[in-house]
């Protein structure tokens, strides 16, 4: 392949991964709340939803060069 083909796959498979990133930190988010409504669970839910929010920030503003 030609360095060009290959800096585009290697762009499109980055992208997907801080999509998929930002996808799996959504859903924790989602899941960390819903724990958090009952009362037993809530710290639980707290760790979970930052954990999402970790993840949502990372997926959107991480940047790893090699």
């Amino acid at each position: 392949m030609s360095s060009i083909t290959m800096r585009m796959v290697l762009g499109g498979v980055a992208f997907l991964e801080h999509a998929v990133a930002v996808i799996a930190g959504l859903a924790l988010i989602v899941v960390g709340l819903a724990l958090g409504v009952t009362m037993l669970m809530l710290p639980v839910g707290v760790v979970v939803g930052l954990a999402g929010v970790l993840l949502v920030v990372g997926g959107l503003f991480a940047r790893i060069d090699s």
